[in-house]
């Protein structure tokens, strides 16, 4: 029986979502192993002159517990 846990990350991109998604990813790998999944729980962006000048993400992350 394998145990999980749940964290929340908030990340950021200037590139896009996706971008900023796969961001919260590697960062959290760096410190949390056995990554099994992410679920995209918010999405946000900074406006400034009328364009997006920062997209945000807050995801759950979902790891085994060993």
């Amino acid at each position: 029986m394998a145990v999980l846990k749940v964290i929340e990350v908030l990340a950021n991109s200037a590139k896009g979502w996706e971008d900023a998604t796969a961001n919260a990813v590697a960062q959290a790998s760096k410190s949390v192993k056995n990554i099994r999944s992410v679920y995209l729980n918010e999405q946000s962006a900074t406006v400034k002159d009328g364009k997006i000048t920062d997209y945000r993400v807050n995801v759950k992350i979902t790891f085994e517990v060993t």
